[in-house]
Order: structure tokens, then sequence, then C-alpha cells
């Protein structure tokens, strides 16, 4: 995890995000109210037991209750003097301490939300549509949308795109010059670009999903090929908004 402030700054834009209760029209799954919790001073004391909490309560598993067991720990942990190298410590230790029933479950279920957000990182595919955005779908198991903003709003720059979860009916959206934000598909601000989403296959005409399915003819090694790997590292729920795992050109 990184250190600086800018990673920082990331994991609050992360928490504004998530907490954000508009965000969440649209959708069916409940959340834990991590806005209760005194997260500032977690957030002091341990920035990877904050970390844990917010990706704990996106798994959307039912560990609401270990979270804030968890919360409550680490900061007891730190004591009266939570601005010493001491407390810091202590924290850290309370926020690994694995023997601790909460605190397991709370890193069990952090550990799958990033799991998710480091494979969409890298199996999200974007398309281009009219107006010069680029559009993506998934249906995580887990809510990820919001921990996937920093990283392609960085990657995009000044182009316009967006990410449908079509699980949760939202979409994490950001046009030139804002910041990313969370909608429904059926806002106002959603339904254009939904509209516009290409059908997947090769049927669909789609240039940029054929040159994928190109791209991974041309690598693809046959005499090496593992499909026990491929499926460990890419699941096959993913696979339906793969263009390459789909018809080929």
């Amino acid at each position: 995890m990184r250190k600086s402030e800018e990673a920082d700054q990331g994991q609050a834009d992360l928490f504004e995000i998530q907490s954000r209760p508009s965000q969440k029209s649209g959708s069916d799954h409940s959340f834990l109210n991590l806005e209760d919790f005194d997260l500032e001073t977690l957030k002091s004391l341990s920035l990877e037991a904050y970390t844990a909490a917010l990706h704990a309560c996106m798994s959307e598993l039912p560990v609401e209750r270990d979270i804030a067991q968890f919360i409550e720990k680490v900061i007891a942990a730190g004591g009266n003097d939570l601005a010493s190298p001491e407390a810091r410590t202590a924290a850290g230790k309370a926020c690994l301490d694995r023997g601790a029933p909460s605190v397991l479950a709370v890193l069990n279920a952090a550990y799958k939300t990033s799991r998710e957000i480091e494979r969409l990182l890298g199996l999200l595919r974007f398309s281009p549509i009219d107006g010069g955005f680029y559009v993506a779908r998934c249906a995580p198991d887990c809510f990820v949308l919001p921990a996937l903003a920093e990283h392609f709003t960085l990657r995009f720059g000044d182009i316009p795109w967006a990410i449908i979860d079509e699980k949760r009916g939202l979409c994490l959206i950001r046009f030139a010059g804002e910041e990313a934000r969370m909608e429904s598909l059926d806002s106002e601000i959603v339904r254009p670009v939904k509209l516009q989403m290409p059908p997947f296959g090769a049927a669909s005409g789609d240039a940029w999903e054929n040159l994928w399915r190109l791209y991974h003819r041309s690598v693809n090694i046959e005499n090496r090929k593992n499909l026990g790997l491929q499926r460990q590292l890419m699941p096959v729920r993913y696979w339906k908004y793969l263009p390459e795992a789909n018809a080929k050109v």
C-alpha cells in the first residue's frame, strides 16, 4: 500500500463515494453506515485498518457486527495518546490480530473485495460510444465501483468514461474536468450512455471488440494453453464481459 499523501487522499475519496446515500438508489443491497464510527481516528491510527473496514463493508458479506467490533478494537488499542508512535504501532498490531474472530472476519471480507478490485482493474473492457465516452460493463460479487474511481480517472485523463455495474443497477461515471460519481442506471445522466452500449459478440461489429479478439489470437500459444490456471486468474464469471472470451473473428 502506498504511504504518500496522494494515496491517503484517494482513500478519503473512496469513503466519500462509498458512503454517499444517493449513490445507492436503484440497489437493494444493504450497507453498514460507517458514518456512525470515528473513522478519522481509525485512519490516523492505521490506514491499513481504515481501508480494511471500508473494503469489508464493500464486500456485502454479513460482517456488520464484526466491522463494528474491529473498529472499536483498533481504536481502543491506540489508547489515549493517539498521536504517539506507540499508539499507531499498537493499532497496527490490533488490525492484524487474526486470533480475534472479528478481525479475522473483517480481513477475510476485505481480501475478497481487494481481489475483485485487482481483477477488474485488468479485466474491464471499454468500448467507445458517441460523445467521446468509453464505457465498460461488469457484475462483480462485491460493491467495488468506488474503488475503481481513482485508477481510471488517472488512466483516462480528460476522456469521459463510465463503468456500469449491471448486478446493482449502478454506474460510476466521470465527465472531463469533474470527479467520478455514482449514479443509478435509470438517472437522466446515465440513460443516454446506457442506450448507446453496443451488444457483446462478433455480430455487434464493434471494431474495438474485434481488435481485442485479434490481439488475443495473436499472443495465444496453443501448446501452452492451461485452462485451469486461466480460470484461476480469470474466473468464468467475468468471461461474459470479455470480448476475447466470446466469438472470435
